[in-house]
């Protein structure tokens, strides 16, 4: 299933509220709330205050991202604010095992982040502990950045590993989402796609919400019909080579 989360990082704070029950209205079905600390990356945006303003408003879920130092100092607050998912950086975790399951006990669901430049197999250890991987294809700090291509092999790579080794966890995308971009991250095998300026900045946010997600769908819905087609051309090819033998 195909999901969009935008991120509020993008939005207009004086109209937070309204903006969030906007991008709803436009099929968003998570939010997206990008923490950062001015440590772990050159950028500080908001703390625990606004995720609780944010809960009495929405009924989505809300997914807080901890681009943050010591993270295990402040997952008990943020799940206290009313976050239902917090993921922390693979890199900012001295015991990565033990902020997972620090966020399962606080009752939220727990998710592990890479930045561009680690690699998939960094997760090998945890991937059964977690709800979903959140794959950065921008160097977290900043929104409106460039899309990094790279992320689409981490992305394709983690589809792989899921089903080989028959795991529950979902894929999520951050950095650079936007109709340019959407296909390829969604032909690339992710599901959740995080999107701020494309939704927040120019125009009507429920409307873009709603181009953006139709786009996803879209994208997803030819990806099977494609699939659904090699799958019955090989199976005519086999009845075929079967009524050719002697």
């Amino acid at each position: 299933m195909i999901e969009l989360a935008p991120s509020i990082l993008s939005a207009d704070f004086a109209r937070l509220g309204a903006e969030a029950q906007a991008v709803v209205e436009g099929g968003a079905t998570v939010l997206h709330v990008d923490v950062m600390d001015g440590h772990f990356v050159p950028n500080i945006t908001i703390g625990p205050p606004v995720v609780a303003s944010l809960r009495k408003v929405s009924k989505v879920p809300l997914d807080c991202h901890l681009m943050i130092e010591r993270p295990d100092e402040f997952i008990p607050a943020f799940a206290e604010a009313g976050a239902d998912w917090i993921s922390v950086h693979q890199e900012a975790c001295v015991h990565l095992d033990r902020s997972l399951h620090l966020i399962a006990a606080h009752g939220c669901k727990p998710g592990v982040v890479i930045n561009p430049a680690t690699p998939v197999h960094a997760l090998d250890e945890v991937l059964p502990l977690v709800h979903h991987v959140l794959v950065m294809s921008v160097n977290p700090g900043f929104g409106g950045q460039i899309f990094i291509h790279s992320s689409l092999k981490k992305i394709a790579l983690l589809s792989k590993i899921r089903e080989s080794r028959r795991l529950g966890f979902r894929i999520e995308v951050d950095g650079g989402i936007h109709h340019d971009t959407v296909a390829d991250v969604v032909r690339a095998g992710a599901e959740i796609l995080v999107s701020g300026s494309a939704i927040f900045e120019q125009g009507n946010p429920s409307e873009n919400a709603r181009r953006l997600l139709k786009s996803a769908l879209d994208t997803a819905k030819q990806s099977v019909q494609d699939l659904s087609s090699v799958a019955g051309g090989s199976a005519a090819g086999e009845r075929g080579n079967s009524l050719s033998l002697p």
